[in-house]
């Protein structure tokens, strides 16, 4: 299986219109993935591929659209751009080296150290000339698609500047059990379940075990019982945290229990900015509203967990008549002010840093946030115990 787009470093290109900015995602990349057109503002909407840099390895690219358009179409490509900022790891700021416009180029890199983006500036188009660029920008570097030794340049130069933003322990269990443990996967069957194959959570924790050298057993709730009674040891039980209520009755106290929801968070975020967040679920009062965010889109069912499931228990759990709003994918909104909550899913579908900086933008506005595994440990009364195993 191919390493999903959210467990990539993401590399963004940014630039002006008709910076060459499609062009140097196509020479990177390898194909004509992105239209490229000497009429400016081609690019409308973030085109991102993934692809192998070696010896880096996997990442995933994309190609926004050109910075600088003030009509009204434009506002909106730069209003998708922004989004794309928010999950960058490492940005490539275009620059025609004909037509380099300082000002632009020292605003972005402005907005790059805001949110603490490490970028290269790179001079596209260098056949047509460089001036003094270089000697200005030393650490830029000169590239022309017509010229392939100066993308494989580029591509050597990219991989050794990511290994130094390479997350040092991008695991979800590595660091919390030993190699030759073994844990019992619980994956509930329903409705919701996509049939023949488990969703990206699972799999994930499953290749996580693998890594680490850790015996992985997966079992249904309904064969829960029977698994621990035949198991001599077991270190860890991760549910799907539907399954809270009746798995916390099945396993013993002396068996550290938690959820692929709680396991996911820990490694995309700060799992304890989540269950901090969660103590907001307490004083919420009648009419509070609660933003529900989604990073997938998928269809709803009777079944459902964000729409469904979570709301009926929070009204159960606070006996109050709350109100949920839902955003889906990359949408967030900019303003919070209206908020009183925010719960969002496990992340397995956005990158860390799409994810903390979502955990930032709550904490500078004022908005407690927390997960959905984090919230149904809370009404199933396990918070306490489900988080238990990150605090040895």
């Amino acid at each position: 299986m191919k390493t999903p787009l959210a467990f990539r470093t993401h590399i963004s290109v940014f630039g002006n219109t008709n910076a060459g900015k499609s062009s140097l995602f196509n020479a990177l990349i390898g194909q004509d993935m992105a239209i490229v057109s000497e009429k400016k503002g081609t690019t409308t909407d973030p085109v991102t591929k993934a692809m192998e840099l070696i010896p880096y390895g996997p990442v995933a690219l994309t190609d926004t659209a050109g910075l600088g358009d003030v009509s009204e179409i434009g506002e909106k490509r730069t209003a998708k751009t922004e989004k794309i900022l928010e999950q960058t790891d490492f940005a490539l700021y275009a620059a025609a080296a004909d037509d380099f416009d300082e000002k632009a180029y020292a605003d972005m890199r402005e907005r790059f150290e805001k949110k603490h983006i490490k970028h290269l500036l790179v001079f596209t188009k260098s056949d047509l000339g460089e001036s003094d660029l270089k000697e200005k920008y030393p650490d830029a570097v000169s590239v022309s698609v017509r010229d392939i030794s100066s993308i494989e340049r580029l591509r050597t130069l990219l991989a050794r500047l990511l290994e130094d933003i390479k997350p040092q322990d991008d695991t979800m269990v590595g660091g919390l059990l030993p190699p030759g443990s073994t844990v019992v996967m619980v994956i509930p069957i329903d409705s919701e379940a996509p049939k023949g194959r488990l969703i990206l959570p699972q799999v994930q924790f499953l290749r996580d075990c693998l890594d680490h050298g850790m015996k992985a057993v997966a079992v249904r709730d309904t064969e829960l019982e029977e698994t621990l009674r035949e198991l001599n040891k077991v270190d860890l039980v991760v549910t799907d945290s539907q399954a809270f209520a009746y798995v916390a009755k099945v396993v013993p106290e002396d068996i550290p229990l938690t959820s692929f929801s709680m396991m996911m968070a820990s490694m995309k975020g700060d799992l304890s900015k989540l269950i901090k967040g969660a103590d907001a679920v307490r004083s919420l009062k009648d009419g509070s509203r609660i933003l529900m965010a989604e990073a997938c889109t998928h269809n709803s069912s009777h079944e459902d967990i964000g729409r469904v499931k979570i709301p009926r228990l929070l009204q159960k759990f606070t006996g109050k008549k709350l109100e949920f709003d839902y955003y889906v994918h990359q949408d967030f909104p900019k303003d919070l002010s209206d908020y009183d909550l925010v719960i969002h899913c496990g992340g397995c579908m956005i990158n860390s840093r799409s994810m903390n900086n979502r955990i930032e933008f709550c904490e500078e506005n004022g908005v407690p946030i927390t997960n959905y595994g984090v919230v149904l440990a809370l009404v199933n009364g396990i918070l306490e115990r489900s988080s238990k195993i990150w605090r040895k």
